[in-house]
């Protein structure tokens, strides 16, 4: 299962610079993780300073 930003991300952005598949992008208050791209490294988890990131 894909990774999930929650609505307590910031909007940094650092995790779409980590992501190695570029699976994240901005949407709409918030990043999003394309589910479908998304290949559940947890690479954007560990990088998120918010703890933003669920697995």
């Amino acid at each position: 299962m894909a990774y999930v930003i929650t609505d307590t991300c910031v909007s940094c952005g650092a995790c779409a610079a980590e992501c190695p598949v570029s699976a994240i992008s901005e949407g709409d208050g918030k990043y999003v993780i394309d589910a479908d791209t998304c290949i559940d490294c947890g690479t954007c988890a560990a990088t998120c300073p918010t703890g933003a990131i669920e697995g």
